[in-house]
């Protein structure tokens, strides 16, 4: 009985710890452009029964693009404010009056008004305090420069004909 208990309280603490990062392993078996390539290569071994658990795809040389889409303005921050505030007021005062029927259009209103007026408030001050360390929009996006499929040393030959198939398969239309 003390046992199970210990056995219990170190599976417990071993899943506490936090786990960190492992390097992939294996051989490179193929390498692509883009990453749909390398789905596309995984899934051909998938379909020649290949044991896909072995296999990792790799993003090689990682970065990170930023791609700037405009300025931040008052009237753009207030005008989205308004739009997403005005959207979650109504969907919550739409809710309030079926749970309230009797109520009528009040429940909408309420949170509709409400939904415009906090989110205006809050859009408002977090611009006002960020206005001269961000003044322009941008999406953040992590790409790699190629991505590398690796295999486990024990299926990495096989794996390299099926992929060098695919490739000939490819290279001339079929």
């Amino acid at each position: 009985m003390t046992t199970a208990f210990t056995q219990q309280t170190t599976i417990g603490q071993q899943q506490a710890r936090p786990q960190l990062p492992t390097l992939p392993t294996g051989w490179p078996i193929g390498s692509y452009e883009s990453y749909e390539q390398a789905q596309r290569a995984v899934d051909h071994l998938a379909g020649a029964d290949f044991p896909v658990t072995d296999v990792t795809i790799v993003g090689v040389e990682p970065l990170l693009v930023e791609r700037v889409a405009g300025r931040m303005t008052w009237g753009k921050v207030l005008g989205s404010a308004a739009t997403s505030g005005a959207l979650f007021g109504l969907f919550l005062g739409l809710m309030l009056s079926l749970l309230n029927p009797g109520a009528g259009l009040v429940p909408i209103v309420i949170g509709l008004v409400a939904g415009l007026g906090f989110n205006l408030l809050f859009g408002a001050l977090g611009y006002a305090v960020n206005r001269n360390k961000r003044g322009f929009i941008s999406q953040s996006q992590l790409v790699a420069r190629r991505y590398d499929v690796l295999s486990q040393p024990r299926n990495a030959e096989k794996g390299r004909a099926l992929l060098a198939d695919l490739a000939a398969r490819s290279a001339f239309g079929h």
